[in-house]
């Protein structure tokens, strides 16, 4: 089948459902964030061998900071944990892994082992894993603004020089738009992901939970993908 599809360039997964997924199995919710690790490598690779060659996760948001205490916690050490540890399958298989999202407040811990994993795949090839991490699509606009607004002040660029290029150099990461983008779960919102690249990404929203979303899932989704026209505000 994979020989008779398009596939997309640059995909996109809102991660939903980890917790859901815990709580109807009697489970703790922290459960849910570690098979939902495990489910990620899995798309992770098959992605890859599907010829993918983005994938952009959404790993935690800004907003997520407001839950308890006890899960955000878990959650930064599972990061620690993931990244440090079992992250050598992805590794072998050429995988590039890059950051997107504000540094402050991550821990030391945290950061350390995001830039450890990062010098340990710049130089590989076949797939860029784009981890959204302490992300919002509104804050990195923000960031793009002041950014570029420094360089005007400071006479580097002029207001004329000011492209789309420019814009997508100054993001968290210079990576192509977002074909498609796919939110597990049912919930029918991009809560505030990539929302610049994101401009014509198709959407797609099974209802399955993000643990049990695996290969299968994956294929039925570019299936799906395959079924769209895509008209990028033209006439078709």
């Amino acid at each position: 089948m994979k020989e008779n599809l398009v596939i997309p360039n640059h995909v996109g997964i809102i991660m939903d459902g980890n917790g859901r997924w815990a709580e109807r199995r009697g489970l703790s919710r922290s459960a849910g964030h570690k098979e939902g690790a495990e489910t990620l490598k899995k798309i992770c690779l098959y992605a890859e061998s599907l010829g993918v060659k983005y994938l952009s996760i959404y790993a935690f948001s800004t907003e997520n900071f407001k839950r308890s205490k006890a899960e955000v916690d878990f959650l930064m050490n599972l990061f620690i944990e993931k990244f440090t540890k079992e992250f050598q399958e992805i590794i072998d298989h050429d995988v590039k892994v890059v950051f997107s999202g504000r540094r402050s407040p991550l821990s030391k811990k945290v950061l350390d082992a995001m830039d450890q994993l990062t010098r340990r795949t710049e130089n590989n090839t076949s797939l860029v894993l784009n981890i959204c991490l302490n992300y919002g699509g509104q804050i990195e606009i923000l960031d793009m603004v002041k950014k570029i607004s420094e360089q005007v002040l400071n006479h580097k660029i002029s207001l004329d020089d000011i492209t789309l290029d420019i814009v997508s150099s100054h993001l968290y990461q210079d990576l192509p738009p977002l074909d498609f983008i796919i939110r597990t779960s049912g919930e029918l919102r991009l809560s505030n992901f990539m929302l610049y690249q994101a401009s014509y990404a198709e959407l797609y929203f099974p209802k399955t939970l993000f643990p049990d979303f695996l290969e299968n899932e994956f294929m039925e989704a570019i299936v799906e993908f395959n079924k769209r026209i895509r008209k990028f505000g033209g006439n078709v």
